[in-house]
């Protein structure tokens, strides 16, 4: 009863904190900080000792520098005509699927989210042409839309992750395995929303209008041209870190000069292109490692009042089953997910998730893709889907309605959380395969 109500006590001033308007990264500081105080007894000049050596810690963290670098490189792609290509380059290849350019987003936002590693970075880039083009064509809005909010959370999930990095730094586990952990997972929900496209589209074809236009070889041959830059990109990063000639940190390095290289070559370098795409990387950066810090002292004090321990002892002694423990965990973050964004619901809810789970059974790589899933589903659910609030910028529609046109999507994300439960193997046979068992 102790650890419950330390845990309640926790929880209820960090909700104050965030009621009252602070940022996510302030608030969770100042709740270690009181919880320290007022239930650990400990006085401030401890607590500062604990602070700075956890800001020391982080501060010089080898492992932290791949945050800053897959940031730049997506806002450096972000800052090209790469959508304009994807579009282009996918066109042809599509064309002979029922739903046709409606793939487009769905393929478009997989390709990207392999450069990308956010969400919302996703879902603007592939967005700000395929929603124009889809509905200048005449395609159904709902679904256009839809698609596009359901495939941009793939951002999440398909490595490079920047969530998955937070993941690995605090649960201390290889970020590579996660990043390989990632992928098949993500190109299952891709599937799934494909397979969606393609059963919506045969049910009502008025959803996809008619065109009669026949590519021709060539045409297959200028979109390869199209993609082959960003192709290019996803083999240099990826392929450097599952070959194992380069870590996470040095893939994101290479992906950074790489991108320079292509903005180069295509013609579209300037120097307000790089200070932009610098300045959008560093206010990003500095976000996530302020919730990182304050996830660290948020952790260390959770240490030290036991929760952690004496919650997991505390359900331990409930004999839930594992499918139990991990419905429970669903709903809590599916309700986490109605208030916070992927970074914040991770740094909150880790350091008691984490041992739950190890304890239950499960494996943490296998928890990190779990996760990083339902924080996917997060995005897309009002009042804090930060996917809705993009393209609810770029279409200009309510974000009722934009809720509405997702929910499918929403729906198929929780059949994708239900055969990864089922299947644990759908996220681990690709790390144990290229990493060893």
């Amino acid at each position: 009863m102790e650890a419950l109500f330390a845990a309640i006590t926790v929880f209820g001033i960090l909700l104050v904190f965030l009621a009252a308007g602070l940022w996510v990264f302030a608030s969770i500081a100042l709740v270690s900080v009181t919880s320290l105080w007022f239930l650990g007894g400990m006085d401030l000049n401890r607590i500062g000792t604990i602070a700075g050596a956890i800001v020391n810690r982080y501060s010089s963290a080898w492992e932290l520098s791949a945050i800053p670098m897959f940031i730049w490189m997506g806002e450096i792609i972000f800052r090209t005509d790469i959508s304009m290509r994807l579009f282009r380059g996918l066109s042809p290849f599509v064309s002979m699927i029922p739903g046709r350019l409606l793939h487009t987003n769905v393929m478009g936002c997989t390709m990207f989210a392999a450069v990308s590693g956010s969400s919302t970075a996703t879902t603007a880039t592939v967005g700000k042409i395929t929603t124009r083009e889809l509905f200048d064509r005449g395609y159904d809005k709902s679904l256009a839309i839809g698609s596009l909010a359901g495939a941009g959370s793939l951002g999440l999930m398909i490595p490079p992750s920047l969530v998955m990095i937070v993941y690995g730094i605090l649960a201390e586990e290889s970020v590579a395995r996660l990043f390989a952990a990632g992928v098949f997972p993500g190109l299952m929900i891709s599937g799934l929303f494909t397979g969606y496209i393609v059963v919506r589209s045969w049910l009502n074809p008025s959803l996809v209008p008619v065109e009669n236009h026949k590519y021709r070889p060539m045409d297959f041959l200028r979109a390869f041209v199209d993609l082959f830059p960003l192709l290019l990109l996803m083999v240099v990063v990826l392929g450097s870190i599952y070959s194992g000639i380069a870590t996470p940190s040095e893939a994101a390095a290479v992906g950074v000069c790489m991108s320079l290289v292509i903005v180069l070559v295509t013609g579209q370098f300037s120097f307000t292109m790089i200070s932009q795409s610098l300045m959008g990387a560093l206010r990003t950066s500095t976000m996530i490692c302020a919730l990182l810090i304050a996830a660290a002292l948020l952790s260390t004090a959770m240490g030290f009042l036991h929760i952690p321990a004496d919650v997991a002892a505390g359900i331990a002694a409930m004999n839930l089953s594992p499918w139990g423990l991990l419905l429970i965990l669903s709903i809590f973050y599916l309700g986490l997910g109605f208030l916070l964004d992927g970074n914040s619901i991770v740094v909150m809810s880790l350091p008691i998730a984490l041992p739950l789970i190890v304890q239950a059974g499960f494996d943490p790589i296998w928890f990190g893709v779990y996760l990083v899933l339902m924080i996917e589903m997060a995005a897309v659910t009002p009042p804090i889907g930060f996917n809705l609030f993009v393209l609810q910028g770029a279409t200009g529609y309510p974000i009722s309605k934009v809720a509405r046109a997702a929910f499918p999507f929403f729906v198929l994300m929780v059949v994708g959380v239900v055969l990864l439960a089922i299947f644990p193997q759908i996220a681990l046979w690709f790390p144990n395969l290229i990493y060893g068992v």
